[in-house]
């Protein structure tokens, strides 16, 4: 029997290349997205005809009732789960904090922060050994930025993946003993079409002199790292982090 592998926000960059990855590893797949229903679709078609099984499904992840949907669909369609990323993640233009609204800080905060500890929690539900399952393992898609700070930028969206951060230790402690290890990953200046969400889409370009290896990473790049964090081979290993930034 196949592994089972959720990915939220799975229609591009990290979330696509992730997939891929874990498909050629043979997991079966289930494959959230919120809007990118096409990219989605055809992500999950390739890889079933690749020989893969890989299913999307829509799902808001700051919306408690889509999160519970889209496990009712896991356990509908495979019945288990052993790995959970949570890719899923969202910022808004670049300016100042003076600048932000309430507005924006809770639409940043809710998707970043609760859609995370909401698929967390029915992930836990399933897999803790506690709870009668098999263990497994939870991967956050943290992000450089909680570390750096961005100011000038993003410093919402760093608070919220510092609060992922803190999360995952938390949370890695708190399931050690539930057979379910919780580790992250921190990219850093990844080529995905973030940055133009962000309101700059050549935004590597100008800051790739600030890395240490003088580019952006690549979203494959960071897919090694999250399979190898929901892998045995990193049995060993809960609330780590793996900074994917080339240095920074």
């Amino acid at each position: 029997m196949n592994k089972v592998m959720l990915i939220t926000g799975a229609s591009r960059g990290i979330g696509a290349a992730t997939a891929r990855l874990a498909a050629c590893q043979g997991y079966d797949l289930l494959l959230s997205y919120r809007q990118q229903a096409e990219a989605a679709e055809a992500l999950a078609t390739e890889i079933n005809t690749a020989g893969g099984r890989a299913h999307a499904v829509q799902a808001d992840v700051d919306s408690e009732a889509d999160v519970l949907r889209l496990f009712a669909e896991l356990d509908a369609r495979y019945g288990r789960l052993d790995a959970l990323v949570n890719n899923a993640g969202m910022l808004e233009r670049q300016m100042r904090l003076e600048q932000m609204d309430v507005a924006r800080w809770q639409r940043v905060l809710h998707t970043n922060v609760i859609g995370t500890f909401l698929c967390c929690r029915e992930a836990i539900r399933r897999m803790s050994s506690r709870q009668g399952g098999d263990g497994g393992a939870i991967v956050n898609v943290s992000s450089m930025a909680a570390r750096l700070g961005s100011p000038n930028e993003y410093i919402d969206y760093a608070a919220a993946k510092g609060a992922v951060d803190s999360l995952t230790i938390g949370l890695a402690r708190e399931l050690a003993g539930d057979d379910i290890r919780v580790n992250a990953v921190r990219p850093g200046l990844i080529e995905t079409d973030i940055h133009a969400a962000g309101g700059e889409p050549g935004r590597i370009e100008r800051l790739k002199g600030s890395v240490p290896l003088q580019r952006g990473g690549r979203p494959e790049e960071v897919a090694e790292a999250i399979l190898w964090l929901a892998s045995a081979q990193s049995s060993y290993c809960t609330g780590t982090f793996i900074d994917v930034s080339g240095g920074r």
